[in-house]
């Protein structure tokens, strides 16, 4: 039997983090701790197979910039299923989820996708973002062009330029 559940990480026990976390660096061979700790601090979606858990994605608060206003995003992070259980619907389940959380509560959703996740994601109404993508690190703004032509945007209540400017707060590791 498979079950889908969504916890703020403050509800998940040490048993269920570290199995989130062991199940995101087996599924991730360019796993950090900075990408971890990304993952932390929002919802959480867990799907579970017979208990066992096979699939787990979040999504956190972050402030983009863009046409002058800060906006409420709510940003996706650790999308990962157990390779043996792809293929099945469980990465749809975790991201209906968090869609539902994030046009609930956020002025637009956004992501970063691997190339081999994009078409799911534009499947799913999640928008290429066409224009630059920038940064406001501690030290002032600066360009993160490798970033360019993978990030995504799931509209909500924002109005978005799609071709315009994007910035994001700073954290450590990947900043997108």
């Amino acid at each position: 039997m498979t079950e889908v559940r969504t916890a703020h990480t403050a509800d998940l026990d040490a048993v269920a983090r570290k199995a989130a976390r062991t199940l995101l660096y087996d599924v991730f061979d360019d796993m950090t701790a900075e990408d971890w700790e990304h993952a932390l601090g929002g919802i959480h979606a867990l799907v579970h197979e017979d208990g066992e858990l096979i699939g787990h994605a979040s999504v956190v608060q972050r402030r983009l910039l863009h046409s002058g206003r800060a906006l409420r995003c709510g940003y996706v992070e650790g999308v990962g299923v157990r390779a043996d259980r792809r293929g099945r619907g469980h990465g749809a389940a975790m991201m209906d989820a968090l869609e539902r959380v994030i046009r609930g509560a956020y002025d637009l959703g956004a992501l970063g996708a691997a190339d081999d996740a994009a078409d799911f994601y534009a499947a799913r109404g999640w928008q290429l973002w066409r224009g630059s993508s920038w940064v406001l690190t501690p030290d002032g703004i600066r360009r993160t062009t490798d970033e360019d032509g993978c990030l995504y945007v799931l509209p909500t209540t924002a109005p978005l330029d799609l071709d315009a400017d994007l910035m994001c707060d700073w954290r450590e590791g990947d900043v997108w």
